[in-house]
């Protein structure tokens, strides 16, 4: 209850003095039994260790409480950014705003002093400081790991699309079809062969 970060089962074991594996046991039986009696709190397995939390029925109350009318939300560009840094840490300021097609420089510095982001090391070719989220925010999103990210394809136009899209009209565009038109030609000589 007093750490200000998700406990590690190896760390709480050496704290007591027992096995992680028993010590693993009885967290998930200590987060089962709460779960069973209702409480008003959780254990949970997040970011790599664990961590008490409000249940979702009493949250609201609890938020009204802590917060009292003060809400710090993040803006539609913090999201943005943030969920850039995420799928493609680690990631670079200029990168973040060649994909968001603006500069994320002030948001990024909002993202740190939030403690979502971090600094992770410099790109070795320019010397640009790199990016990456934090256990902090695996904790606010509730993820275990980054692998817990949802697959982004579904969100995502088809890149021929995006390509046609982004391409119509240019010099480029004309080489891609003449290109493709080429490959689509091998293969029909190919399939002609078989």
């Amino acid at each position: 209850m007093v750490v200000d970060e998700p406990a590690a089962e190896g760390r709480l074991a050496g704290v007591v003095g027992r096995p992680v594996a028993v010590v693993g046991a009885a967290l998930r039986e200590l987060a089962a039994e709460y779960t069973a009696q209702g409480r008003g709190f959780e254990l949970r397995l997040v970011a790599g260790g664990w961590r008490f939390y409000s249940r979702a029925e009493c949250a609201g109350a609890v938020e009204r409480y802590v917060l009292d009318g003060q809400q710090a939300r993040l803006t539609q560009a913090a999201l943005e950014t943030l969920a850039v840094v995420a799928y493609r840490q680690p990631v670079s300021r200029s990168r973040v705003s060649a994909v968001r097609g603006v500069n994320c420089d002030g948001v990024m510095r909002t993202l740190v002093q939030r403690g979502l982001v971090e600094e992770t090391g410099s790109e070795p070719e320019t010397g640009a400081i790199l990016y990456r989220t934090t256990n902090y925010f695996l904790e606010r999103m509730g993820l275990r790991g980054l692998e817990e990210l949802p697959e982004l394809a579904p969100f995502l136009p088809e890149v021929d699309d995006v390509e046609a899209e982004s391409l119509e009209g240019t010099v480029i565009a004309e080489a891609v079809a003449a290109a493709r038109a080429v490959d689509d030609g091998d293969e029909a000589a190919d399939r002609e062969v078989l």
